[in-house]
């Protein structure tokens, strides 16, 4: 009796298709992996440069009205100045202790100004850091976007686009954190 004769040629050919699909499927496995692994990285970076925003936001906020609480006590000193000099006039054998007063009050002034604008010069470092910050944020979360829409496209030119993205954001990151 003849053995049935197995059509091997076939079977190879099955197995090699099979082989080739599996490898494609990897290799989109693998890209997938890619994928997903740099878009949380996309997403720590981002939350990162928010929490850094926010907090020179705040400082920047803090040190304004810091400067402005300054402004106001220059001004009462000003106010002081101005009834000394009118006490001045009205009394004039105080006149020693009031020109001291007058000085004294001019002295303050000239300080407090320029704890002031201290005060200020801080406030607008602060805030050009949280724009810098911001706009870090901003290349992030545009990454991370474009991102999962390469991963639902399967477009991996798109990916591309957003690891560009992620290095703009790092650049302004690390800009904002010098």
């Amino acid at each position: 009796m003849e053995e049935p004769e197995v059509p091997t040629e076939h079977l190879h050919e099955s197995i090699e298709e099979k082989v080739e699909e599996l490898g494609k499927e990897a290799g989109k496995k693998g890209w997938s992996i890619l994928v997903a692994v740099s878009t949380a990285i996309m997403a720590v970076l981002a939350a990162v440069s928010s929490l850094q925003a926010g907090h020179h936001s705040n400082e920047a906020m803090i040190a304004q009205i810091k400067a402005s609480d300054q402004w106001a006590f220059y001004q009462a000193k000003g106010i002081k100045a101005t009834i000394t000099e009118n006490m001045l006039l009205s009394k004039p054998a105080d006149s020693a202790k009031l020109n001291d007063k007058l000085a004294k009050y001019k002295s303050d002034q000239d300080e407090i100004s320029k704890e002031a604008k201290e005060d200020e010069s801080e406030s607008a470092k602060d805030l050009n850091i949280y724009k810098i910050l911001a706009e870090a944020v901003t290349f992030f979360q545009i990454s991370i976007a474009i991102s999962a829409i390469s991963m639902l496209t399967q477009k991996k030119f798109l990916w591309y686009i957003a690891l560009a993205l992620t290095l703009f954001g790092a650049f302004h990151f690390i800009m904002g954190n010098m």
